[in-house]
């Protein structure tokens, strides 16, 4: 039996994949403390693990850090993690020194989980709720120009932030140390290797156990009318003025409609919605996925592997970058189209572009075959209970950087020279 400390922001996207294979844990007798946040604490419970709220060491927000946040700024968010981690640097020193856990399973995203894993000497597997990102498979990544002066700017407030951090004995080595997926860190990614950007890049450290889901369902799509699934996620899905012309394109078609707008769309605004048209502030996604013909879908990595995982095909709504890292995997399968277009007359359009190419359907249901063949809850079980690994592989991305250096150093000696031939 284990001891098992698992660590997540208060997110749902980090944390539902997390719960299957803390489900699975618990089954096998090992001791799984959850440390999370209110909001989560019912479903984590209902996985058997116990329950350690955190909601004490969540900062005050000023109106500008609420919005940042809401606009996913990478600057608001590691600022805010730095501060959760310091807050709760007294509480967690009682924990593993009482708790003692034989290994750390925390979120990639989660500085608290992964600074005290290092801080205590403790196996960390890190649960990887995107894409694994390295250098090559962070091309998937293309930031706006606003994005990259955001991020560019706002380093000397994360370094400031982390500075404060050493004081109590963290080891830190930078922001990318806490960020970025390397090829000696025990890692579970929700995906499969096929569908894992540049997959070959990473080291027998990565177990790519395909998406975690609890659920028995399986895809079910024989009914009369064809299905169309919307929904914008937990996060941006404010939209009421993108579901009322996803109302207006699909009145009176001969199909049916399912939207899930979240707890911050007032239903009310629509008036009487049209018979074949039905919306919600949250529905039971896996069980409407297994029936849903066309998923119009923010891309949240979460989603569009549900989404994958139910056969399902897309139309690709993307907000964010990493959410068209996702949408660009998904054209690359041939599982979906981007919605480009998002008048009444697009939204349409693409809908039925994709109810009537099969090709579209067959590739998501390949896929659907793929991720179910992966290892699954149980094997991201076993990897955690048996952390940490070796790895006998080739580490592409430490080759890579060897030849990088190499070719830098190269160049600088190549322009000392011309230096010297020019200015002498």
């Amino acid at each position: 039996m284990k001891k098992v400390a698992v660590f997540c922001i208060p997110a749902h996207g980090h944390t539902n994949p997390m719960l299957a294979v803390v489900k699975e844990l618990v089954s096998r007798g090992d001791e799984v403390r959850f440390y999370s946040f209110s909001e989560f604490r019912e479903k984590i419970e209902r996985t058997g693990a116990a329950f350690i709220g955190c909601d004490r060491f969540l900062p005050e927000l000023s109106t500008k850090e609420e919005e940042n946040l809401k606009k996913v700024s990478s600057t608001e968010m590691s600022i805010q993690d730095i501060r959760i981690t310091a807050a709760m640097d007294d509480f967690l020193h009682g924990e593993f020194t009482s708790f003692r856990p034989d290994v750390v399973f925390s979120d990639s995203v989660c500085f608290w989980g992964k600074l005290n894993a290092w801080k205590y000497d403790v196996p960390l597997v890190v649960s990887t709720s995107t894409f694994a990102f390295n250098r090559m498979s962070s091309t998937y990544m293309k930031n706006s120009p606003g994005e990259v002066a955001g991020l560019i700017f706002g380093l000397p407030r994360v370094s400031h932030e982390l500075n404060r951090l050493k004081a109590f004995g963290y080891k830190i080595k930078g922001l990318f140390s806490l960020i970025q997926s390397d090829n000696q860190t025990d890692s579970v990614v929700y995906t499969s290797e096929k569908f894992q950007p540049y997959s070959e890049s990473f080291s027998d450290h990565y177990l790519f156990a395909g998406p975690s889901l609890l659920t028995d369902i399986s895809p079910d799509k024989n009914h009369e009318r064809p299905l169309v699934y919307i929904s914008l996620g937990t996060v941006i899905n404010d939209r009421p003025d993108f579901y009322g012309k996803c109302i207006e394109a699909f009145k009176g078609e001969d199909l049916d409609v399912i939207i899930s707008g979240g707890k911050a769309v007032d239903t009310a605004l629509f008036g009487e919605l049209p018979e074949n048209i039905k919306i919600y502030p949250y529905v039971d996604q896996l069980d409407v996925l297994s029936k849903a013909d066309v998923f119009i879908t923010h891309c949240g990595m979460n989603s569009v592997s549900e989404s994958l995982y139910m056969a399902t095909p897309m139309a690709l709504y993307a907000q964010t970058n990493e959410q068209e890292a996702v949408a660009r995997r998904v054209r690359e399968i041939g599982a979906g189209i981007d919605l480009k277009d998002d008048s009444v007359a697009g939204i349409r359009d693409t809908v039925r572009r994709i109810l009537d190419t099969p090709s579209y359907k067959n590739a998501a249901r390949e896929c659907s075959e793929d991720f179910r063949s992966c290892p699954g809850p149980a094997g991201a079980a076993d990897f955690i209970e048996n952390a940490p690994h070796a790895s006998d592989g080739i580490d592409v991305i430490r080759d890579l950087g060897r030849a990088s250096a190499v070719s830098q150093t190269v160049c600088s000696i190549a322009y000392i020279i011309l230096g010297i031939i020019l200015f002498r």
